[in-house]
């Protein structure tokens, strides 16, 4: 499953750095659940 989520993450990477913000895979845990940071202009 993480790998499907690192997918679909590089997916959208290029709009939220298009906008000077960023995304980091943090965990995903054994039940499904995604964790993720969002960094720079999509932090806040």
């Amino acid at each position: 499953m993480q790998e499907e989520v690192k997918t679909a993450l590089e997916k959208i990477r290029p709009y939220l750095q298009a906008d000077g913000g960023d995304v980091e895979l943090v965990r995903v845990t054994g039940d499904g659940q995604v964790q993720v940071r969002l960094k720079g202009a999509c932090g806040g």
